[in-house]
C-alpha cells in the first residue's frame, strides 16, 4: 500500500500564504489560521478550553447592547499575511456583511479573547497580543486556566500600539471594557449545574 500524496499546500510559497489564501486553499483543516504567512493549526481542545468559551459566549451575548455581536471562532484579517481566530470576538453589528463571509473586518473589533492551551502558549501570550495590537483592537483578554480555575488578564490599547494590562480577574468579572460586563468566573467552569 503506498501513502497518499501530501496536498500541495503542505510547502508553501517563498514569500509565505496570504489572507486571502486561507479562502482558496482546498480542504484545510478547520481553524487553521494564518500568522506571519504560516498555516497554524489547532490541537484537539481540551474541556476547560471548550467550556469556557460556550459559557462565556452566552454570557457576553446575554449582557451585549444592542448594535454589538459576540463571535466564536471566526477569523479576522489583520493584515496580509496575517489572519488569526480569536477564540471570542466583540464586534459591532457592521462587521456581519453576509452569511457566506469567512472572517470579520478588524475596523469593526472592540474585544477578542484567546483561551490559552499548553499548544497556543507562545502565540496567546505573545504573538497574537503583538498582532492585536498592531491593528489597533482596543481590547484584548488572555484566560489561563490555573488548576480548574478561569483567570482573565484584560487588556487595553495603549497609545503606542501595545496593550498594558488592564486588570487581572478572579472570581468575578466586572468591567466597562467594552460594555458593563459582570460575570461570576466560577460559573464558567461548572460542569454539574449545566443544561447539557
Amino acid at each position: 500500500m503506498t501513502a497518499a500524496p501530501l496536498p500541495d499546500w503542505l510547502t508553501p510559497p517563498e514569500e509565505g500564504y496570504t489572507a486571502e489564501d486561507l479562502d482558496r486553499i482546498p480542504d484545510l483543516p478547520p481553524h487553521t489560521e494564518l500568522i506571519d504567512g504560516s498555516l497554524v493549526f489547532v490541537s484537539p481542545q481540551s474541556m476547560f478550553h471548550m467550556v469556557v468559551i460556550d459559557r462565556l459566549l452566552a454570557a457576553l451575548k446575554s449582557q451585549a447592547p444592542d448594535g454589538l455581536v459576540v463571535i466564536r471562532e471566526m477569523t479576522m484579517t489583520l493584515a496580509p499575511r496575517q489572519r488569526p481566530e480569536p477564540d471570542l470576538s466583540i464586534v459591532t453589528e457592521a462587521a456581519i456583511r453576509s452569511l457566506r463571509q469567512t472572517d470579520l473586518p478588524v475596523q469593526e473589533a472592540l474585544l477578542v479573547v484567546e483561551v490559552v492551551s499548553p499548544s497556543s502558549e507562545v502565540f496567546d501570550r505573545e504573538r497574537k497580543p503583538q498582532l492585536y495590537a498592531a491593528a489597533g483592537i482596543p481590547n484584548y483578554w488572555r484566560i489561563e486556566d490555573e488548576g480548574g480555575t478561569v483567570v482573565i488578564h484584560a487588556y487595553a490599547l495603549a497609545p503606542d500600539a501595545t496593550y498594558k494590562l488592564d486588570a487581572v480577574h478572579r472570581r468575578q468579572l466586572e468591567t466597562d471594557r467594552p460594555f458593563q460586563i459582570s460575570i461570576d468566573l466560577s460559573s464558567l467552569t461548572d460542569l454539574f449545574g449545566t443544561d447539557w
